[in-house]
């Protein structure tokens, strides 16, 4: 059984290694266009392990946003987990957590950088059980405990370089949740990019990961104030892009794709693609490793994704600059934080 299982494990693994090299070189770099109208759900690969698996998340498993990139990557892994989400209560999340590890699950995926101290109570107790939990650089030391985390600053920086040649002198209106995690690395990285690109940003924090209608006020703000552009992050940005919908403002959106919400006005996304490290991890949990370790998505590695939307008419010439300044942030010639 155990060889069966490095057998699927490799096989995935290989895959996902040709896909990065392709992705992360020559003229392809690590982008993707979407043909206009396309339906853009994640097909699932074969399963890389017989080991059960458990998801707990904060919203909606459909959100658009930062839970359904993690469904779509364990999708991508042919991985179908048992599936615990709107806990945006850390209370309710640790219970599921808590009663995943008593069920006997092998891998529980804890997806909110909220849930770490639930964790370090949590884990020690179950030492037989690997939990992942992003995101976080730093795993807090627990033995069976893997951390994940985004270099989001990297795809916030080419957003912000395209934003700007479409924004101008007019500007660039940013929602942002809490002021935490990848949302401020995603931030400070589109607002380098855009400076880069000879455009400002105005940026306004809600202290709401979840709150939709805070959300969408503050980019009628935006909106209101003249911006030429809105972007935006967490699971409450959906009421930021209806902001931009309505106003005819082009959006450019992080975590998964958001073609979805606004299939015209969005210009591309940053996808993070978490099987990339999730594929690394179960080969460690096989091999007997239930944690101790961080790993990143960026570019280079293929965690990181830049998907143009094939409906939105971006001059090529954009589109080459965005995909050399790809480029030049894998090979450590642009700085994005």
């Amino acid at each position: 059984m155990k060889a069966k299982r490095m057998l699927k494990l490799f096989a995935v693994l290989f895959a996902m290694t040709l896909t990065a090299a392709a992705c992360g070189s020559g003229d392809s770099t690590s982008t993707t266009t979407s043909e206009c109208g396309s339906d853009l759900a994640v097909a699932a690969g074969e399963s890389v392990t017989d080991l059960s698996v458990a998801l707990v998340a904060p919203s909606a498993k459909d959100d658009v946003a930062f839970t359904q990139s993690m469904v779509d990557s364990l999708t991508r892994l042919g991985i179908e987990p048992q599936i615990t989400d709107g806990t945006f209560v850390v209370e309710e999340a640790a219970a599921a957590i808590r009663g995943y590890a008593e069920d006997g699950i092998d891998i529980i995926v804890a997806h909110g950088t909220q849930y770490g101290g639930s964790l370090a109570e949590i884990a020690p107790d179950f030492p037989e059980t690997s939990f992942i939990w992003g995101t976080s650089a730093d795993n807090q030391g627990i033995a069976n405990v893997f951390a994940y985390y985004p270099e989001a600053d990297q795809g916030g920086y080419v957003n912000g370089l395209i934003a700007a040649s479409i924004a101008g002198a007019d500007g660039i209106g940013v929602v942002g949740p809490v002021e935490a995690g990848d949302a401020v690395a995603y931030i400070e990285g589109f607002t380098l990019g855009a400076e880069a690109g000879g455009s400002s940003t105005s940026i306004v924090y809600t202290g709401s990961f979840s709150d939709v209608a805070l959300a969408t006020t503050t980019a009628e703000a935006h909106a209101a104030n003249g911006v030429a552009v809105l972007t935006g992050t967490s699971q409450s940005a959906v009421g930021a892009v209806n902001v931009a919908t309505a106003n005819d403002l082009p959006w450019f959106g992080t975590q998964s794709n958001t073609e979805a919400w606004s299939s015209d006005l969005t210009v591309a996304s940053q996808v993070y693609h978490w099987d990339v490290v999730l594929a690394d991890m179960i080969e460690k949990i096989e091999g007997g490793t239930l944690g101790g370790e961080a790993m990143a998505l960026t570019l280079e590695n293929g965690g990181l994704v830049m998907e143009f939307n094939g409906c939105y008419d971006l001059d090529s010439s954009v589109k080459s600059d965005a995909e050399a300044a790809i480029e030049d942030i894998i090979a450590g010639e642009i700085a994005t934080k």
